[in-house]
């Protein structure tokens, strides 16, 4: 089983779109995928449709430590532990347990046999922009991190200030009887919304061409950024002839950087 966390310190840089496409990709070739959505503004969890209440147990209740945490089933080869909009909130509460960084780490460890966590060929978590301590669990129980760049000066920030944070995360987070640290994830970056012919895209293709750590270039285009909105992965557009002949190039493109992505990691 293979652990991935989708995470960025800047927004709007296409991390769910990414985190959907990649895990659909991978339930489509037969992989059984279990997404964890640990995004407060749950935008995951409302593609497939699924929506915290009373009845179902959200990641909340990984971080409050409580037994009754949902895994829903979405779709073949597709389970999803749903968001929760209040996850600040409770971030907040926790902030001065002196485990508030391990409790997906336990949570996963004591559920390991009990719900099948053994069984998922692979772990998705798509984290909020951000380095708060749902991301830093995140990045603990990970092992691989990928992190969408976008063509901006703050894209660059975004990327500095993840490597370094993470650096911290792995000082901090160790085994005290061992002196081990818990951060042992890969981190790859992957350049997302690559526009054709501009100067800003153009400087980012420029900057990375020798930078080992970023590991894919997707282009800009609207069929894959609206993919999780319009609630239709790009492994299902791909079956409808006629979207498939319109944009053979793009699904061409697709398919190769998303095993390239998969290859890597």
């Amino acid at each position: 089983m293979k652990i991935i966390s989708f995470a960025a310190i800047k927004g709007g840089v296409g991390k769910t779109t990414l985190a959907y496409n990649f895990g659909e990709r991978l339930a489509k070739n037969g992989k059984k995928i279990l997404f964890i959505d640990l995004d407060h503004q749950c935008n995951l969890s409302q593609t497939y449709e699924v929506y915290a209440d009373k009845d179902i147990g959200t990641v909340a209740n990984i971080f409050l430590q409580e037994d009754n945490v949902t895994i829903n089933h979405v779709k073949e080869n597709i389970d999803l532990i749903a968001g929760n909009m209040h996850l600040d909130d409770i971030e907040t509460n926790i902030e001065n347990m002196t485990n508030k960084n391990m409790r997906l780490y336990m949570w996963l460890n004591n559920n390991y046999d009990k719900v099948g966590i053994g069984d998922y060929d692979y772990i998705i978590i798509d984290c909020h922009p951000d380095f708060s301590t749902a991301t830093k669990n995140a990045i603990i129980v990970s092992h691989d991190i990928l992190s969408p760049i976008t063509p901006s000066k703050h894209g660059f920030d975004a990327k500095y200030n993840l490597e370094d944070r993470i650096e911290d995360l792995r000082k901090e987070a160790i085994e005290f009887s061992t002196g081990e640290t818990y951060v042992t994830a890969k981190l790859y970056f992957i350049a997302n919304m690559i526009k054709r012919n501009t100067s800003s895209s153009n400087e980012m293709l420029e900057s990375i061409k020798d930078d080992d750590s970023v590991i894919a270039v997707i282009p800009d285009k609207e069929l894959f950024n609206r993919s999780n909105l319009d609630e239709t992965p790009v492994v299902e557009m791909m079956e409808d002839t006629r979207t498939y002949n319109r944009n053979y190039n793009f699904f061409q493109d697709f398919n190769k950087t998303f095993k390239q992505i998969e290859d890597k990691l």
